[in-house]
C-alpha cells in the first residue's frame, strides 16, 4: 500500500506542535524543510526528509523518565552512555513513537530518528541528511548562507564528515561535555570513506 507522506506529515506535525514549546517546534519546521533540501539535493526522498525533520524532536519536552520508558520499547537497553546523557533519549523515543502511533515502519525514517543527536557509524543516508539539517538549520548561530554553501559543495559523505567533526570539536573542545562514545571511530571511518570517493574522482 502506498503511503500518503502529505497526511502522516500532518499528523506528526500536529502532535509535535500540541507536544513541544514554540521555540522547539519552529525548530522542527527548520529541520524538516532543511532535511528536505538536503534529501532533494542528494537523490534522497524529501517526503521521508520532511517526516523524519518534523518528529525528530517531538519527545524533547517530556519528562526524562517517560522518554526512557517509550525508547526501551525500541526493543534496547538504556546505555550507561544515555544514563549519563539522558538529553540524547528523546530521538529513540520518537522513533518509538512514530511506529506505534503513526504506523511509520520505514526503517531508514525511524534510524534517522532515533540517531538524530548523535549519529551512528552506518548510518543510513536520511539519518546523515537529518543529523545535518539538525545541527546546520539556519538559526543555528554557525549556519551563515555562506557557510552552507560551502558545505554543499561536498559529497553527502563529505558533509557528514565535516560537521561530525565540528560537533565533536564544539562538545569536547568549546563545551567540555562527554562525546558520543563511538564518534571519533565514525571520524575515522568516513574520513577513509570521503578519501576514496576522492581518489575515485580523480
Amino acid at each position: 500500500m502506498q503511503t500518503d507522506y502529505l497526511a502522516l506529515i500532518e499528523k506528526v506535525r500536529d502532535f509535535t506542535e500540541q507536544n513541544v514549546k514554540k521555540s522547539r517546534f519552529e525548530h522542527c519546521v527548520r529541520v524538516a524543510e532543511m532535511t528536505a533540501l538536503l534529501c532533494r539535493y542528494y537523490g534522497l526522498d524529501e517526503r521521508k526528509g520532511y517526516l523524519a525533520g518534523i518528529g525528530h524532536d517531538m519527545c524533547k519536552n517530556f519528562p526524562v523518565d517517560r522518554q526512557m520508558e517509550i525508547a526501551v520499547r525500541d526493543g534496547e537497553e538504556i546505555t550507561e552512555y544515555e544514563r549519563r546523557n539522558p538529553s540524547i533519549v528523546h530521538g529513540r523515543a520518537a522513533a518509538v513513537l512514530m511506529e506505534e502511533k503513526f504506523g511509520i515502519t520505514d526503517h531508514d525514517i525511524k534510524e534517522a530518528v532515533a540517531n538524530h543527536p548523535s549519529a551512528k557509524l552506518g548510518i543510513c543516508d536520511l539519518g546523515k541528511c537529518l543529523f545535518l539539517a539538525d545541527k546546520i538549520e539556519p538559526e543555528r548561530p554557525q549556519s551563515t548562507k555562506e557557510y552552507r554553501e560551502n558545505l554543499m559543495r561536498l559529497s553527502l559523505n563529505g558533509m557528514f564528515l565535516s560537521v561530525l567533526i565540528e560537533n565533536y570539536e564544539y562538545i569536547t573542545v568549546k563545551k567540555g561535555y562527554e562525546i558520543y562514545p563511538h564518534t571519533l571511530e565514525m571520524i575515522d571511518y568516513y574520513k577513509r570513506i570521503v578519501s576514496e570517493e576522492n581518489e575515485n574522482k580523480a
